[in-house]
C-alpha cells in the first residue's frame, strides 16, 4: 500500500477531491491525505455535496495544515501539490523536493462563489473531472 499527500492552498476543494478519489476507488493500493499550506479549516459544502452524491465516504475529511505531516510517521511515496501557479498560489514547501509532483489545475473557488448551484454542480465536476484524469494516469504509469 502506497501512501499519498495531496497538497494545495486552501485544503478545501482540489486535494479534498484528489483524496477522495483514490481513498473511494484506489483504496485496493494507495491511502490518500490531504493538507493545505494555508488551510481554510472548512470543506467546501459544494465539494462534499458532489462527493456525497457519488456515494463516497466522507468521514475523514478535513481541512488541515499540510505541517502536520512533514514530521509524520507516515511515509509518503507520493506528494502531489495541485496548485494553479498561473494564479500565483503559494504551494508548499516538502522536506524531500524529489518526492514532489506538480498538477497545475485551476482552483475552481473564485468561479463558485458567484454561480448558481447548476453552474457549481458543472464546475465541481469538471475539477474532478481533470483529477481523476490526472490520478488514472498517475495510477498506470505505477503498474508499468
Amino acid at each position: 500500500m502506497k501512501n499519498i499527500l495531496f497538497v494545495c492552498t486552501g485544503n478545501s476543494h482540489r486535494s479534498i477531491i484528489a483524496e477522495s478519489i483514490i481513498n473511494n476507488n484506489h483504496s485496493d493500493k494507495f491511502k490518500a491525505y490531504s493538507a493545505g499550506s494555508n488551510p481554510s479549516g472548512t470543506v467546501d459544502k459544494d465539494v462534499l455535496k458532489f462527493l456525497e452524491e457519488k456515494n463516497y465516504d466522507l468521514k475523514s475529511l478535513s481541512s488541515k495544515n499540510f505541517d502536520i505531516f512533514i514530521n509524520s510517521k507516515i511515509k509518503m511515496d507520493y506528494v502531489i501539490t495541485v496548485c494553479n501557479s498561473a494564479n500565483n498560489e503559494v504551494c508548499p514547501i516538502w522536506p524531500r523536493k524529489d518526492q514532489i509532483i506538480h498538477w497545475d489545475i485551476e482552483d475552481p473557488m473564485t468561479k463558485l462563489l458567484n454561480s448558481d448551484d447548476e453552474e457549481k454542480k458543472i464546475i465541481i465536476s469538471n475539477t474532478f473531472n481533470v483529477i481523476n484524469k490526472k490520478i488514472n494516469n498517475l495510477i498506470k504509469n505505477e503498474e508499468k
